[in-house]
């Protein structure tokens, strides 16, 4: 689900390290040796001329109607750096794609214009340019001169496409997608459809890229050209004992009292150890993410809103696992790695994309990793909980309130899907949860037998793949603190974010008086976890759930009806009059946007409502 409001990450058991290893047998090294020569990647030096990368995805699909979630061991995304969005309201208050309620919602297509029918058209052959299969570099001028529906250009990240031919396949409507015709649309498209995988679902609509000043570097890839959106790159020659450049970062941070992160590596004769020191308190397990795919190493360090990303072609191969350690107290990240062969590196590696930078969270795109299907069970008659193993070359632990993207390719088409990670079960016991769990990831997905995801996700065998990408997402679990009464609204799968924030508050927050679940459902069949929900109820005084039905049989005694002035009345009751409140909520739009004007009306504040929106 897409959330609101900044995210701390959630606090986890830490392994303590101790100090770096010292002695004869210890050599120390500075930052990857620059000696090789580079040749450009994507407008990035590299020791080799492939591209590593994956692409950025964000947004959540409306077809289908579940909270949180991505293919194969792919990196972050070529030229998938998320520009600013831009202040103006978008969709536009007139538009299609707004309902009454307010939010976004799709526009019924034509029999013929679904998902699959493009993806058929895209695959039939037909020249959806215009241009007869040539690519072009197109000026600011000529891109100004196709701005109507039928004809009309839209350019994303520095690629100009023909939208006209997907005009009526658009699910938003055709307004939505005139928004930007003629202009660039980067900023409109990261802020509505960031999740979707545009250049696989548009790629036979390419018309080329846009022209630019011969001071901006081209790089040719699978046939033609594009350009360089990323960052400046400083040589790796000036970076000393991985100390970042002030020009980079020290700027960047001044305004916020931080000091710079940096990094440095040393080995023994069986380990390497690489310390990223990133001068902040509160960093934990959450707060770093590292993957070894092929003889790339990538360390993704989270601090605030920025990213610090440690990115290598490792000199020397090392085994699948390894371990992460962080000294919470000084903020020292330690990633001790297993060497193949016993022998003395001369230098760390060779710089890949992005390394030894810091960039802004939302500017970083996504990275992927192969996950296989341990298993899959049938929790109703249409949620099955999926259980994913992460590789062993991988450390991430999704925090509390933030969700991944998963990503199959169905019928050449790449298909992402945001959910939201839950625990295999609610807890019967309050206890942490142990370290091996950290290997697995569970995900209640609701199936849609007219869909295109979930069947897709449904038909896997386990020991089949889905990629999966880094976490998402902006809950901040210091609202937990001194928290007495939490409040939770949920409808259909949008108990998925719950799940997480349930097992967290109950195990950690010891001035917690109370914790209340409305559960909205349509019948009772539809009810996730019901069982276990009552159970926990019984269990733990502090917890109560109620089930609310708006389809319910003749037999059903409980709550009728949808979210409401009344239901909230008696459901949103404080356990002491100056109580600190949280409420969290997560369901349909309309159903979140309607809850949210109900609480204001009720004169909670910004600050005590939380909503996980679609």
């Amino acid at each position: 689900m897409r959330t609101s409001l900044w995210f701390l990450p959630c606090r986890r058991s830490v392994l303590s390290a101790g100090p770096a290893p010292r002695g004869l047998d210890v050599l120390r090294h500075g930052a990857p040796h620059p000696g090789r020569p580079r040749k450009w990647v994507g407008g990035l030096a590299s020791a080799r001329p492939r591209s590593r990368s994956g692409r950025c995805y964000s947004r959540r699909g409306r077809a289908e109607r579940s909270c949180r979630a991505a293919d194969p061991g792919q990196g972050p995304g070529q030229g998938s750096r998320m520009l600013n969005v831009p202040s103006q309201s978008f969709p536009a208050p007139s538009s299609q794609q707004r309902v009454a309620s307010g939010g976004r919602s799709k526009v019924p297509l034509k029999q013929g214009r679904s998902l699959m029918d493009w993806i058929r058209l895209t695959k039939s052959g037909k020249d959806l340019t215009g241009l007869k299969g040539r690519l072009i570099e197109v000026t600011e001028e000529e891109l100004k001169k196709h701005n109507q529906k039928d004809d009309c250009w839209i350019c994303i990240r520095g690629f100009v496409y023909n939208v006209t031919p997907y005009m009526e396949y658009h699910p938003g409507g055709e307004d939505e997608l005139m928004r930007a015709a003629g202009s660039d649309g980067t900023d409109l498209f990261d802020q509505v459809h960031r999740w979707v995988n545009y250049e696989s679902m548009l790629k036979e609509c390419v018309v080329g890229r846009m022209a630019v000043k011969s001071a901006v570097p081209k790089v040719s890839l699978s046939g033609f050209s594009f350009l360089n959106h990323c960052t400046d790159y400083r040589e790796e020659k000036k970076v000393l004992n991985g100390m970042l450049p002030k020009s980079q970062v020290t700027d960047t941070l001044a305004k916020e009292g931080r000091s710079s992160p940096s990094y440095d590596w040393f080995q023994t004769d069986s380990i390497v150890t690489i310390v990223i020191y990133t001068k902040q308190k509160d960093i934990n397990l959450d707060s770093v993410i590292v993957d070894h795919q092929d003889d790339s190493f990538r360390a993704e360090t989270l601090i605030k809103d920025y990213s610090y990303i440690i990115h290598i072609e490792l000199s020397h191969e090392i085994e699948e696992d390894f371990s992460v350690r962080v000294v919470e107290n000084v903020g020292k990240i330690e990633i001790v790695l297993k060497k193949k062969e016993s022998t003395s590196w001369k230098h760390l590696g060779h710089p890949l994309e992005n390394h030894n930078s810091l960039i802004p969270k939302k500017d970083t795109g996504l990275y992927y990793r192969k996950c296989r299907l341990i298993s899959k069970e049938g929790v109703t008659h249409d949620t099955k909980l999926f259980c994913l193993m992460l590789p062993p070359s991988t450390h991430l632990q999704v925090p509390v309130g933030q969700h991944v993207y998963l990503k199959l390719t169905i019928t050449g088409t790449e298909i992402v899907k945001p959910y939201t990670p839950v625990s295999d079960s609610l807890p019967s016991e309050f206890k942490e949860p142990v370290l091996l769990n950290n290997k697995y990831i569970f995900f209640l997905i609701k199936i849609y037998p007219a869909g295109l995801f979930t069947p897709e996700l449904d038909q896997l065998q386990i020991g089949d793949f889905v990629s999966v990408s880094n976490p998402e997402g902006n809950f901040k679990i210091s609202q937990f603190q001194e928290l007495e009464d939490l409040f939770l609204l949920a409808a259909g799968t949008g108990f998925t974010p719950m799940v997480k924030i349930l097992n967290f508050a109950l195990t950690n927050i010891p001035s917690l008086r109370k914790v209340k679940l409305m559960f909205f459902n349509k019948t009772e069949d539809d009810i996730i976890w019901r069982s276990q929900l009552e159970k926990l109820a019984f269990k733990d005084k502090r917890f109560d759930v109620e089930f609310v039905l708006s389809a319910p049989t003749s037999e059903w005694n409980g709550k009728r009806g949808h979210i409401s002035p009344a239901l909230l009345s008696e459901f949103l009751k404080r356990s002491s009059d100056n109580s600190k409140v949280l409420i969290c909520i997560c369901g349909p739009t309309p159903f979140t946007e309607q809850g949210i004007r109900l609480l204001h009306d009720r004169n909670f504040s910004k600050e005590e409502i939380h909503s996980f929106t679609a």
